[in-house]
């Protein structure tokens, strides 16, 4: 933590929240916008046949999505090193979003670089879209918490604010590059050039008035604050965990395997379902057709109306609110029930890939996926920082942000069973099969979590603490979301 914070505040809250607020909202534009097409581009047919895409198989470009985003959870861990380490925060974030920038425009305009070599400058867009996010993603976030000294009650309505800059970015993203795609005819690579400006806008904000509003906050590596801090102190004896410590590392590590099955599912919303949406779905609004990326926006703004009412309940139960595992649970059998409109929409099409189905199971499905993220997401990083020992905290955090990368690259790889080929009748029964075995999958394991549930409570050893207080319990449960929010996406 900086020690030279700017002055000044703005509706109780220090002005570079709102700074950090705006780069946010442009960075998370910029990254959901590329999401939301990158599978379509995909397996658009190639130029020559009329299309705007690398005419890949659905199972190819799935898999290439799960691998992606997997790297997107992985490589944070390396950014939010070198920036403690080498770099400070401020300089990963400017470092990371013009590597971002940068990654946008290569798959934007890949015959620009080097010609006739479009293919490979899509990888290489890829891979440098993925450092970008690396050195970015842990950093704006940790800033926020940098601009409170400890103990701030401000803090936690900070992070609330900061989630709503997220989501409103991730809600713009998909209407926007969907009506840019469509106004482009169809180019996705239009897609990510208009993400690309996104990311450029965030830079351009941090770099005009950082400085002023952050003062030199994120400027000096977390690892040379601390020598300075401890200067003079001797050195920290190393003692081995302790019976509660392993305990409660062990509700870490199972709890751990069970976010790898709800983001598994959770995370064909940007692969198989958006495949769906754009092949099988009736998306028609009397003559206009509704673009496939504005269903990436449902989400977003399902967790913007839906999370103070989710908070508030759990609030309101008082002793009644169920414990983490409890809520962990009913996340995966919401998440369940969530693919039985995918069920639905499949089975209204009575086999038929000529027909479509209703877009009202999409909203539906993504409604409940909501709602079992709401229940289970939020709690995640905050029961790491309950349970893990002090001395191995960001080593279980990692942990944590690995168990999320594999969930990824393995909803890459379940949603590749749709196939390499075949025609769209084999291709919907596959996706039939997905569904219900995501459906099935879900709901079983959050049967089994629900029957471990009091076992991993007595593991905690006390960790779990209850509110007197209703409105302070209130503001906590929505900081949570927010804090959580604020590193996930």
């Amino acid at each position: 933590m900086s020690e030279v914070k700017a002055p000044g505040t703005m509706l109780g809250h220090p002005k570079g929240l709102f700074l950090l607020f705006t780069t946010e909202l442009w960075e998370r534009f910029s990254y959901y916008a590329m999401r939301a097409i990158l599978v379509l581009y995909l397996v658009d047919q190639v130029s020559s046949q009329g299309g705007h895409g690398l005419g890949w198989s659905q199972a190819d470009a799935l898999s290439l999505y799960g691998t992606f985003t997997g790297l997107v959870y992985l490589t944070p861990l390396i950014g939010g090193w070198l920036a403690d380490a080498y770099l400070g925060q401020r300089k990963a974030i400017y470092i990371g979003g013009a590597l971002m920038a940068a990654g946008q425009f290569m798959l934007g305009t890949p015959h620009a670089w080097i010609p006739g070599m479009e293919t490979e400058m899509f990888y290489l867009g890829l891979g440098t879209l993925i450092l970008g996010n690396g050195l970015f993603k842990p950093n704006i976030s940790t800033m926020v918490g940098d601009l409170y000294e400890e103990g701030d009650h401000r803090r936690d309505g900070a992070f609330t604010i900061f989630y709503m800059g997220i989501n409103v970015g991730a809600f713009l993203s998909g209407i926007v590059v969907g009506s840019v795609v469509a106004a482009y005819d169809g180019s996705y690579q239009a897609g990510f050039i208009c993400a690309g400006i996104g990311m450029v806008f965030s830079l351009i904000i941090q770099f005009l008035f950082a400085q002023k509003l952050l003062g030199d906050i994120g400027t000096v590596p977390a690892a040379k604050l601390e020598r300075d801090r401890n200067a003079g102190k001797g050195e920290v004896r190393k003692e081995p965990l302790t019976k509660v410590e392993r305990d409660r590392i062990k509700v870490i590590m199972v709890m751990g395997l069970f976010t790898i099955i709800f983001w598994a599912g959770f995370e064909q919303a940007g692969g198989l379902m958006n495949l769906f949406t754009n092949d099988f779905t009736d998306r028609m609004i009397g003559g206009w057709e509704v673009p496939t990326t504005w269903f990436q926006s449902l989400n977003a703004m399902f967790i913007v109306i839906f999370a103070p009412v989710i908070a508030s309940i759990w609030v309101r139960l008082g002793k009644n609110e169920p414990n983490s595992p409890v809520k962990f649970a009913l996340g995966l059998v919401l998440l369940g029930i969530g693919f039985l409109f995918m069920i639905g929409a499949v089975l209204e099409m009575g086999g038929d890939a000529s027909a479509k189905s209703s877009m009202w199971w999409l909203v539906g499905a993504y409604f409940f996926h909501t709602m079992g993220e709401l229940c289970l997401s939020p709690i995640g990083l905050s029961m790491v920082t309950k349970l893990a020992p002090l001395r191995i905290a960001s080593l279980m955090m990692g942990a944590w942000f690995l168990f999320v990368a594999i969930a990824n690259k393995v909803g890459g790889l379940v949603g590749s069973l749709i196939g390499h080929g075949g025609d769209a009748s084999e291709q919907l029964a596959n996706a039939m099969s997905i569904f219900a075995g995501i459906a099935i999958t879900a709901a079983v394991s959050g049967i089994i979590l629900y029957f471990m549930s009091d076992k991993l409570v007595d593991w905690m050893h006390g960790a779990e603490s209850k509110h007197d207080d209703e409105e302070a319990a209130l503001t906590e449960e929505i900081a949570v979301t927010a804090e959580h929010e604020a590193i996930k996406r």
